[in-house]
């Protein structure tokens, strides 16, 4: 179970700011705005590059990140496993033999 508070997620995640081309035009290419977070107990990684702003590209990513952890952390519902019903069963074996009959009128025909 991963911890999914800011506190606890900002000091165990790295962060990478990369220039990134995006809207904001010169502005934005010129000035590191693209946000990368790699949080290190998951391997989980995000990018992020949508705003102008670095400071609103690392809310989102923190964002993002919580959510991928959450997503984690839910327990994965056991499936119950049932029986094939006897309908599907018999249609299943009706398609195979219609399969095999018309795969059969493909052979040449034995000369005798």
């Amino acid at each position: 179970m991963y911890k999914t508070d800011i506190r606890t997620l900002k000091k165990e995640t790295e962060v990478f700011r990369f220039g990134a081309s995006t809207k904001g035009g010169q502005r934005a290419n010129k000035k590191e705005t693209g946000i990368h977070l790699r949080h290190i107990p998951s391997g989980i990684k995000v990018r992020v590059i949508e705003e102008r702003s670095q400071a609103r590209n690392l809310a989102i990513a923190f964002e993002r990140l919580r959510e991928r952890l959450e997503q984690l952390n839910r327990p994965e519902t056991p499936r119950i496993p049932t029986k094939v019903p006897k309908s599907a069963k018999r249609e299943r074996l009706r398609e195979r033999k219609a399969h095999s009959e018309k795969k059969k009128l493909r052979k040449k025909p034995i000369l005798g």
